[in-house]
């Protein structure tokens, strides 16, 4: 029995607050104080919003690789 990955319905929504732009970026990001390399959390980011997700996390030493989104 094979089974396929799930297909989200939707595209995912940008995490910064209040917004609600289709994301184009995912940032994948974990905090190294608390959880080992196999722990990876994920933020959806759109244009706008990206560049300070990403300073926000690398800001505090969050290990963080962006991915644009197709």
């Amino acid at each position: 029995m094979t089974s396929e990955p799930e297909t989200p319905s939707e595209a995912p929504i940008c995490s910064s607050r209040g917004c609600r732009s289709e994301a184009t970026w995912m940032l994948l990001w974990r905090n190294p104080r608390i959880h080992g390399s196999d722990r990876v959390k994920r933020w959806a980011a759109c244009d706008e919003h990206e560049p300070v997700l990403r300073e926000f996390l690398t800001a505090r030493g969050f290990p963080c690789e962006t991915q644009r989104l197709t």
